[in-house]
Formats: structure tokens, C-alpha cells, sequence
């Protein structure tokens, strides 16, 4: 079939897609790139026939494009290869590439979450020995940007020994951004220190800091109805606090675990600290000094 559509995330669809035409004895240097508004039949057409040493063939990237039914249609009868590049197609355009031509999923992390294990796949792939831990700090740091990942990995690959999370993290040079249920999480434990480190992390990497007490304030809204929840039904687990509320499972996962430490009198005190953090914000006071003087109250 001459037409293959490449699907999921994008750095490892395009890998997959360079990977298959060459083992076709296509090479994607020398194939024509179409993308976006290019993506036209005018602009297609002379490209869908076969040349005079072969097959030919052309590469169709669809990000930014409006492709209709009469352009795939276009598309799966050439008599070349027409190679798809389709991260997240929608119904109607997958149907037409089953029944047409091939699909290639390329499977991928698809949260922040994942990201650690195709980490770990990744590097036994590559014959890299590279422990959790250091798979863990890769995907703290650079999170779904798994180009980057895998431009660190090929890094890594020219050193010999175990990679743990010290020595990757010496050879990357960057510092895990911060995360606010992290700080939030660790504030509410007793954990000052960490949660003021998740802090300045945060306002390293440019967010702003009034954004951060709205984040405060969201996330400690969330823990509050969840202690009220847990007051009024017990223990309830995740999906059942993200049914309830109305939220997406994993921030009632990250609430929960928050409003599990909290009783109804410390929530309530809390919640007045928050209140006096963002009128002192308001009031010229130094947004950073005040956030990290919330977060020490918070641990108390």
C-alpha cells in the first residue's frame, strides 16, 4: 500500500516514519517535505507520480494543515509512496488511511507520569545503563519533550558505566522545574525547606508569582472539599473524589494525598493564611518573600 499514515507523539512518529522508508529504500533526505498550507492538491500533484529511476515518493506532514476527504482521497491513490505524518488523527481521516492504506501507531507517554518508564525502555533499547532514579530525573526535567530526552541519551551513551541520577544530572546541567502540588505536598508534610526550593524552582523557570498563589489557592480549594469529602464519606480513593468534584483523576490523587495530613481546624487556619498572603501580595508587599513565608506557615 503507498500510503502510510504516522501516528502518536510527534518526535517518535517522525522516527518511526524515517525508520520505515529507509527500510523501503526511501531516504527522507531526498524526498520532497510537504507541510501546513503546502499541504494542497496544486501543491501535491506533481509529486504523486513516479519518477524516472523508480517509485518516488513524498513526505506529508499534516500539522497545521486542513486536509478534506478529496485530499486523501488524492492522496491514497498515488502510485508512490505517501508517507503521513498525523499525530493525532480525527475519525474520519483514520478511516480513510485503514481503508486505504497502512497505519503506524507509534505508541508513546502520554503524561508526565509515563514518562519515566519509556525513559527506562528507551535507554535498555540503547543499551544504556541508566537506573530509575536517573530515568526519573530526565523526566522530571524535561517532561513530554521526548526529542530531548533522546538528544540527552545519545549524550549519554558516550560515557561508559552506570548512570545514576548524579551523574546524569552533571551531564545535563539543568535543574528539575518546580511542581506546585510538590510544594504543596511537601509544605503541608513539614517539609519547608523542599517546599521553598519547589518554589524558587518554579519562579526560576518564569512563572510568575501571582500565578503561583492562584495556583496555591486552586489546589488548596481542591484539598479543602477534599477533607470535607473524606469527613462525610470516609476514605475514598481517587476516582471517586474525581467523580465527586468534577476534576481530572490525577489532581484528586495529589489532593487527597494533601487532605489525608489535614484535620478540619487545620485546613480552616490554612485557608486564613492564604487569604492573608494574597491581600499582602496585593498590597506591594514582595510577591517571593511572602510565597515563601506562606509555605513555612503552611508546614506548621
Amino acid at each position: 500500500m503507498p500510503l502510510i499514515a504516522f501516528t502518536g507523539p510527534r518526535f517518535l512518529a517522525e522516527e518511526t516514519l524515517r525508520l520505515t522508508l529507509a527500510r523501503r529504500g526511501l531516504s527522507v533526505r531526498e524526498l520532497p517535505w510537504l507541510a501546513g498550507e503546502e499541504v494542497t492538491a496544486q501543491e501535491l500533484t506533481p509529486h504523486l507520480s513516479p519518477g524516472l529511476f523508480g517509485d518516488g515518493g513524498v513526505v506529508v506532514d499534516l500539522a497545521g494543515a486542513k486536509p478534506d476527504k478529496a485530499l486523501l482521497e488524492l492522496l491514497a491513490a498515488a502510485p508512490v509512496t505517501v508517507a503521513v505524518l498525523d499525530e493525532s488523527p480525527a475519525a474520519t481521516r483514520l478511516k480513510v488511511y485503514e481503508a486505504r492504506g497502512e497505519v503506524m501507531p507509534t505508541p508513546g507517554p502520554a503524561r508526565p507520569g509515563d514518562v519515566t518508564g519509556w525513559v527506562v525502555a528507551r535507554a535498555k533499547a540503547m543499551k544504556l545503563s541508566l537506573n530509575r532514579d536517573a530515568a526519573a530525573y530526565l523526566a522530571e526535567v524535561f517532561g513530554l519533550d521526548l526529542a530531548g530526552i533522546a538528544g540527552e541519551l545519545t549524550k549519554l551513551q558516550l560515557l561508559d558505566g552506570t548512570m545514576d541520577r548524579e551523574r546524569v544530572a552533571a551531564v545535563v546541567g539543568r535543574e528539575p522545574p518546580g511542581d506546585s502540588f510538590a510544594m504543596l505536598g511537601a509544605a503541608t508534610a513539614g517539609q519547608p525547606g523542599e517546599a521553598v526550593m519547589q518554589l524558587r524552582r518554579l519562579i526560576a523557570s518564569g512563572e510568575d508569582p501571582f500565578r503561583l498563589l492562584g495556583a496555591v489557592v486552586w489546589q488548596y480549594s481542591l484539598v479543602a472539599r477534599c477533607v470535607a469529602l473524606t469527613l462525610q464519606e470516609g476514605r475514598v480513593n481517587e476516582t471517586t473524589a474525581a467523580q465527586r468534584l468534577g476534576i481530572k483523576p490525577y489532581p484528586a490523587k495529589k489532593a487527597l494525598e494533601v487532605a489525608r495530613r489535614l484535620s478540619e481546624p487545620r485546613i480552616r487556619a490554612h485557608l486564613g493564611r492564604i487569604l492573608d498572603a494574597d491581600l499582602a501580595m496585593k498590597r506591594g508587599l514582595d510577591p517571593a518573600v511572602t510565597l515563601e513565608r506562606l509555605l513555612v506557615q503552611l508546614s506548621l
